[in-house]
């Protein structure tokens, strides 16, 4: 929604490693935005759009003004709510350039409209994950699920050859292993103390599994003394996660930290990254990032969880929503001793080979140059 979620940050990136790799590129979208702003920043070429105005008319006019002035060749839409913008615009462009449409959640599209006719009014659908490519082939359904959005998850109709796998990216520029005791002192933390972290927001009504991580963390803290679990993120549920440390007696060993805008001295200071969803999750590039920082990782082997963690491969899945489990796989990480830094290296240099923003473009831009009469041919 323009604010700086993972959806915004992809196509940030996107846009800043096509240009690396030497195409003109432009983002579109409205300005005073934290998007806006992260696009000016590295360096891309952002258009400005006027207020959407009824049925959203003036901003699909706009934008196709855009792409017959520059007579671009490939649209890219990124949000859901932008699939029939990104289609309307460019049919309306008469420049006749390639629509590719990229699919972030685990998901298919809420309306049956989308479902039925996406496809075949776009050239290239790009699932994030192998499992978000199986939702809209086949759609994914769990009938018995706590979580409403995980009961039916139906397909879309179609060319499902237009569907394609392209794993996302992070900055591992950013995300690298480096020392992070002055924010470990920010947060009270002894350099004895083993910490887990869950890091995300926490709105409600379940957030992403904070709630269970501190279940679990009431079940091994009297056997684990020198362990300490952080909540790292913001949400409407502090309150109420508040109330659960009580409850649970976990004062003094778990806590809600301050918002942290710097999340890779917050990877860096923690020991082992707890990511147990419990919702739905496309891929978990959270995952990548704390591999990317030398940090092991425990994590809800659902939807595309699993696919991220190959990527690094250290640490340990368990069952979504099994408490017994999680806390047994922190009770034996708590155990484990830490990674050298050699380790950390050669965590980071196996993820940045395959994940950083430049080989998300290169996978990207592969994709552009298959399609008919795309770049390719100029």
């Amino acid at each position: 929604m323009l604010t700086g979620g993972g959806t915004d940050d992809q196509c940030v990136m996107l846009a800043s490693a096509l240009r690396q790799l030497g195409e003109q590129v432009w983002v579109a979208g409205p300005d005073g935005r934290n998007f806006s702003r992260a696009v000016r920043e590295s360096g891309v070429s952002y258009h400005v759009t006027p207020p959407e105005g009824p049925l959203k008319l003036r901003y699909i006019l706009n934008v196709a003004k855009l792409i017959r002035r520059e007579r671009i060749q490939i649209v890219h839409g990124h949000h859901g709510r932008d699939i029939w913008l990104t289609i309307l615009a460019a049919r309306l462009s008469g420049v006749r350039p390639k629509v590719v449409l990229t699919r972030h959640l685990a998901k298919s599209p809420g309306s049956w409209f989308s479902r039925r006719f996406m496809l075949g009014q776009c050239d290239a659908v790009v699932a994030v994950s192998q499992f978000v490519a199986k939702v809209l082939r086949e759609g994914a359904y769990e009938p018995e699920s706590p979580e409403p959005e995980r009961r039916s998850r139906p397909p879309v109709r179609g060319d499902h050859r237009k569907i394609h796998v392209i794993y996302g990216g992070i900055d591992t520029e950013r995300f690298r292993p480096r020392d992070a005791e002055e924010q470990r002192r920010a947060w009270g933390l002894e350099p004895e103390q083993k910490v887990f972290a869950v890091a995300g927001g926490y709105d409600q009504p379940r957030g992403k599994g904070q709630r269970e991580f501190l279940k679990a963390a009431a079940m091994i803290h009297e056997q684990t003394p020198e362990a300490r679990f952080l909540i790292v993120g913001r949400g409407n549920m502090a309150d109420i996660l508040r109330g659960d440390i009580e409850r649970l007696g976990l004062a003094g060993k778990a806590w809600l930290t301050p918002y942290c805008d710097d999340m890779t001295r917050a990877m860096n200071a923690i020991d082992c990254l707890v990511h147990p969803q419990i919702g739905t999750e496309a891929f978990g590039l959270v995952v990548c990032e704390a591999f990317a920082c030398g940090r092991p990782v425990i994590a809800s082997a659902l939807d595309g969880i699993p696919e991220a963690f190959a990527a690094g491969g250290y640490g340990e899945l368990v069952a979504p929503e099994d408490v017994a489990a999680l806390a047994q796989a922190m009770r034996s990480w708590a155990k484990k001793p830490v990674a050298t830094a050699a380790e950390c290296a050669t965590l980071h240099t196996r993820i940045a080979e395959d994940y950083s923003g430049l080989a998300f473009g290169k996978r990207m831009q592969q994709l552009y140059w298959q399609l008919p009469d795309g770049p390719s041919a100029r």
